[in-house]
């Protein structure tokens, strides 16, 4: 497997993503979907969403379900956890609060229950709780940085 296959439109790297990721998110016939390796590309200046190994096909962001939160980083009202429906402004306002991010905790809670299901749901595949937890990180620098100054 080689893991260094890069987006045929823009170059960067991407990640492997199951075929039911690919599947379940798509918007659009599911006929162009061919039983070959595809990968996740998280470039946010970039269309693509999915783009085969080969570099033959490629899914835009038009062509998925969701919005998705590697597109538009900066979106207060796009998902950025899909299964418990967690937006950046909804942790925005809970970090303003309070400091302490209780989606963490609810996500969490979720993955314990076994109602997480971020590989169907999750545009990029994988558990949601990395980009949760960065971009809480990032509030927190912000902060810092905007006391320190």
């Amino acid at each position: 497997m080689n893991d260094s296959v890069k987006c045929p439109v823009c170059g960067t790297k991407g990640h492997r993503v199951d075929g039911a990721t690919v599947k379940s998110m798509l918007a659009i016939s599911l006929r162009e979907v061919r039983e070959i390796p595809y990968r996740f590309c998280a470039n946010e200046d970039c269309d693509v969403v999915y783009y085969s190994d080969d570099g033959t096909q490629t899914f835009t962001r038009v062509q998925v379900r969701e919005r998705v939160y590697q597109k538009e980083p900066e979106a207060a009202d796009v998902l950025i956890c899909y299964c418990f429906r967690h937006t950046p402004d909804d942790i925005r306002q809970q970090f303003a609060q309070s400091k302490h991010v209780k989606i963490i905790d609810d996500i969490n809670a979720g993955i314990q229950s076994g109602q997480c299901a971020c590989d169907w749901r999750n545009p990029q595949g994988n558990c949601c709780l990395g980009n949760v937890r960065q971009f809480v990180k990032h509030l927190e620098t912000t902060q810092r940085q905007d006391h320190s100054d």
